[in-house]
């Protein structure tokens, strides 16, 4: 070293631009040599003097990274990897203060002893190394730089709490994502700092910080290590850590070191603790404003004149103890723990018989353990590549190449992903040593794709695990006082700032279901903030559409095409309902109005073209006295009356009143009251919203399915739900009322007191089969009395008839039976009907015309031939087990409607037949004799039946008329 090489002590607290300094007096230098504590911080001097000086002239040597340019004339590297023998020009390391530390002190208490520039040296650090520095390095000058802003001590604060550009502090990484999940769901997320992190993944995470994206940082203490961020505010969350052998409480310079990061250049910053941390001592809070620490007494050392003679010879070398009372000999390392359990190998041992072989096996042992399985794991790898470099002279390519393809996967979660990290910086390491592989280049770049794969997998990660952008946007713009751009696509998703943040349904918004509690109340704020000129533009969107864009629901709602925007609600009548708006508060009054008028007139028109005969009717001047009154008691039901419940005010009207009322399409049926137009879909659909809201019901019934003439019978709902509906309940089924009527119609020409049999057409007009259709008959009020009896053939018909009567003889109808068929086909209204016979529920009884003469009743008698009997035990082609019958209904009147039912079942006979008597003296008949079924059976009632009409359109009716000659 010249003469004139100057060793100046940069010393005083953080912010006071000590490594802006050095960087200046290095690059006012030809060459020079820069020491920093961590990887993190080398790479940002890096970047800093490259953006200067180009790439060119710049290295970076650190144990994972070499980049040596072939003009290379400013090295920056972390002090393990600094080039010893280089005779640079300038030559400085940073954070001297470590020169204490347990682990790492004694390679800086190496570097203050021996590492010199040619020409200028600089130390940077704490005021507590003054004394130290002074006593070992004599000729050293001392330079104090003070803070550049004020440090002040807040207090205890809450992390909810937490003002935005803060740091958080942990000493664990459980406790550091803890604390970054609590903040992502507060706060929106935070950036995440930690010595072990690759300078790329730590890069992209402050990035993310210093851009704004985020405003909180959670980091480890390698915050305190000169690593330059715009934060205003440092919290511990703990004041205790593990050193790597016990849990020890921080002490204040270390404590200071981390809380420096507060507050950059001129701006003043502030620090505390949060979480479960208790509030600072007074003493040590001042301590750390006023920068006033204890002196250093003790350094780290470690002897650098190693003998590689022998492994023991080394060993003993590096335990060698200090004479200078400032140097205390540092605590066994992880290479020399190493070192020594690799002496105990006896093949190890055997190698290692030469300085050279001695000196190959202590640097293998230098390879940091950075996975941290244990030191067995960590000692088994190394043999393993001593081995090989002692056989060999390098590492297999094979075996490096396995090494690394285990660990190149990005998947998994951050612990996993982390891990592989940490283990690919032991091959990266490892590549970088020279001589160690065949192909350095190639290792070299193989590895640090591989970190570089894996830092940006963990960035992701961490990304996605500890930052909710969303929030965080909108935290941010909120804060900023400034009208945020919202976006609503076709499908009502909402985007606030190019965030998603719920959905619009019609004139209320709804977040996202995904957010948390925390962040709900954000994301709406900004939401509806966003969202209040979007409110006016579809009002007035809404308020112009078209009546086919609307609709209603059968439980009263109002849609605006898919979305719900109103709902309809009681009026003064039950034709004039009200309507109640669906419209979140933010969008204003004149929204909420605008789409109020807008569903108003919809409902109206609505009502008015679906109910206009009413409507119409209640208008007709026309109308006066009693017609006036029974049309108001329409408009009341809405165009469907029970007719039982009415049936004074129907006698009491005359001719002249039924008229008019049947101009405005009143038919007066026998069971309702009702306008024929109004039992279509659509009016019966809004019928029974409009008639359920004038109930006060919560739930609607729903409307029937277009197009059934039954349905089951509506039990469950409110009283009257089945007249309104159209419907009314009998039995199991509800039939249609029109339907009911022409049902009605053709029973009244039925003899109702003697009994009838169903006919075709009424099963027709009801869709039922013949069972399903008494059980109607049962629900109207009339008795079905089942009974069995045997059938005609077709064939026997024809053998009975000696000859077939000509085409052109065909039975002529009576009168009851003209009008069925009338009925059938062209219901007449049953207003023309005789005055005594129109309302039949009035006097409990079925309508009766009167009786035509008694005829008696033909039955076919079936011939018994004596020698097509079965002998017993024989099987003929076709046995024959008794004639053939069938089932048949007989329907009377009864004074109970739903009454009993099949009172006669199983048994054909009529009364005074013989068996018990039946229900109010009618006997009950039995079935048909089983002696053998060949004997004919004759059967009768009373009163008698007449005879029944032949049908001519029966395909058998030549024959059906024989037998009738024959009587």
């Amino acid at each position: 070293m010249s003469g004139d090489a100057r060793v100046v002590a940069v010393l005083g607290p953080t912010n006071t631009g000590k490594t802006t300094y050095a960087i200046e007096r290095m690059l006012g230098h030809r060459t020079g040599v820069m020491g920093l504590p961590l990887r993190l911080l080398a790479r940002e001097v890096y970047d800093r003097i490259v953006a200067l000086r180009g790439p060119s002239v710049v290295a970076l040597v650190t144990g994972e990274e070499r980049i040596v340019p072939p003009r290379t004339q400013y090295w920056v590297c972390t002090v393990e990897a600094m080039p010893e023998g280089m005779g640079c020009d300038f030559l400085a390391v940073d954070e001297i203060q470590l020169c204490a530390d347990p682990e790492r002190g004694h390679v800086f208490t190496d570097r203050l002893l021996r590492a010199r520039g040619l020409h200028e040296t600089l130390f940077l650090g704490s005021d507590t190394m003054r004394g130290p520095i002074a006593a070992l390095v004599p000729q050293a000058q001392f330079m104090r730089r003070e803070r550049m802003s004020q440090l002040v001590y807040s207090g205890q604060k809450k992390i909810s709490r937490m003002r935005p550009r803060s740091a958080i502090v942990g000493f664990s990484v459980d406790n550091v994502y803890a604390i970054a999940e609590l903040i992502r769901r507060q706060k929106g997320g935070a950036a995440v700092v930690m010595g072990a992190l690759s300078p790329r993944t730590r890069n992209a995470q402050v990035d993310m910080y210093q851009n704004g994206e985020v405003d909180f940082l959670v980091a480890t203490d390698a915050i305190g290590m000169g690593l330059n961020l715009d934060i205003d505010h440092v919290a511990f969350s703990a004041l205790t850590k593990f050193d790597g052998r016990r849990m020890r409480a921080l002490a204040p310079n270390e404590l200071a070191q981390i809380a420096g990061r507060a507050g950059r250049g001129q701006k003043d910053g502030t620090f505390g603790v949060t979480g479960d941390a208790p509030p600072l001592d007074d003493g040590v809070a001042q301590a750390i404003m006023d920068h006033r620490f204890t002196p250093l007494q003790k350094l780290q050392w470690r002897n650098h004149a190693l003998q590689f003679g022998t492994i023991d010879a080394l060993i003993r070398s590096l335990e060698t103890p200090s004479n200078h009372e400032v140097l205390a000999k540092a605590r066994e390392a992880d290479d020399l723990q190493a070192l020594k359990s690799l002496s105990q190998s006896a093949e190890i041992t055997a190698r290692c018989t030469d300085a050279r072989s001695v000196k190959l096996l202590w640097d293998v042992c230098r390879v940091p353990d950075f996975r941290g399985i244990s030191h067995q794991e960590h000692s088994a790898l190394l043999d393993v590549i001593f081995r090989y470099l002692h056989e060999r002279g390098s590492i297999p390519n094979d075996w490096m190449a396995r090494q690394i393809k285990r660990i190149d996967r990005a998947d998994g979660d951050i612990d996993a992903i982390s891990k592989r990290l940490v283990f690919i910086r032991t091959w990266t390491y490892v590549a970088q040593r020279k001589g160690w592989v065949d192909d350095e280049s190639h290792w070299r770049d193989e590895t640090r794709h591989v970190e570089d794969r894996l830092s940006d997998a963990l960035h992701a990660k961490l990304t996605q695990r500890f930052v909710d952008r969303r929030t965080s946007v909108l935290l941010r713009r909120l804060g900023q006082k400034e009208a945020m751009v919202a976006e609503v696509n076709d499908a009502g998703e909402v985007t606030v700032e190019g965030e998603f943040v719920g959905k619009l349904d019609g004139f209320r918004f709804s977040q996202d279901k995904g957010a948390g509690a925390a962040e709900a109340k954000t994301i709406k704020t900004a939401a509806l903030q966003a969202l209040a000129p979007h409110f006016h533009l579809r009002a007035d969107r809404f308020y112009n559409a078209p009546d086919t864009e609307l609709d209603f629901t059968e439980q009263g709602g109002l849609m605006w095409g898919s979305s719900a925007v109103g709902k309809l609600v009681a009026g003064p009548e039950a034709l004039k309902p009200q309507v109640e708006v669906f419209v979140d508060d933010v969008a204003g009054p004149e929204v909420a109005q605008k789409v109020q008028r807008r569903l108003q007139h919809f409902i109206d028109r609505k009502v008015a073209a679906l109910f206009e005969p009413l409507i119409a009717m209640q208008k007709d001047e026309a109308l006066t006295g009693l017609a006036k009154g029974f049309a108001f008691q329409m408009v009341e039901a809405m165009g469907v009356l029970p007719r039982a419940t009415v049936a004074d005010d129907v006698k009491a009207l005359d001719q002249d009143a039924r008229g008019l009322l049947r101009k405005h399409g009143i038919r007066f049926g026998q069971f309702t009251i009702f306008m024929p137009l109004l039992l279509k879909p659509a009016p019966t659909r809004l019928r029974l919203v409009l008639w359920s809201l004038a109930q006060g019901l919560s739930e609607f019934p729903e409307s029937p399915p277009p197009g059934l003439v039954t349905v089951p019978a509506m039990t469950g709902g409110p009283r009257g739900t089945d007249t309104m509906s159209g419907y009314r309940n009998a039995g199991e089924r509800a039939i249609r009322i029109d339907m009911l009527e022409r049902l009605a119609d053709m029973l009244r020409a039925e003899d109702s007191r003697g009994g009838f049999e169903a006919k075709a057409d009424m099963l027709s007009i009801t869709g039922m089969t013949l069972e399903q259709f008494a059980t109607l008959m049962e629900g109207l009020g009339y008795r079905a009395e089942k009974g069995e009896r045997e059938k005609v053939k077709p064939v026997d018909a024809v053998v009975a008839t000696d000859a077939t009567p000509d085409a052109t003889d065909q039975p002529v109808m009576d009168a009851a039976e003209a009008e069925t068929a009338a009925a059938a086909t062209d219901t007449p209204a049953p207003a023309d009907v005789p005055e005594g016979t129109e309302a039949i529920a009035d006097a409990g009884q079925a309508p009766i015309i009167e009786e035509a003469a008694e005829t008696p009743e033909v039955a076919a008698e079936i011939p018994t031939n004596p020698e097509t009997e079965i002998d017993p035990g024989t099987a003929p082609e076709e046995a024959v087990a008794g004639p053939e019958t069938e089932v048949f209904y007989s329907f009377t009147w009864g004074r109970n409607p739903g009454g009993n039912r099949r009172q006669n079942q199983g048994g054909n006979r009529r009364p005074n037949q013989g068996g018990k008597g039946g229900p109010k003296g009618k006997p009950k008949g039995k079935g048909p004799r089983r002696d053998g079924g060949n004997k004919p059976q004759n059967f009768s009632a009373r009163p008698p039946k007449k005879e029944k009409a032949i049908d001519p359109d029966n395909p058998f009716v030549a024959a059906l008329m024989g037998l009738k000659d024959d009587k």
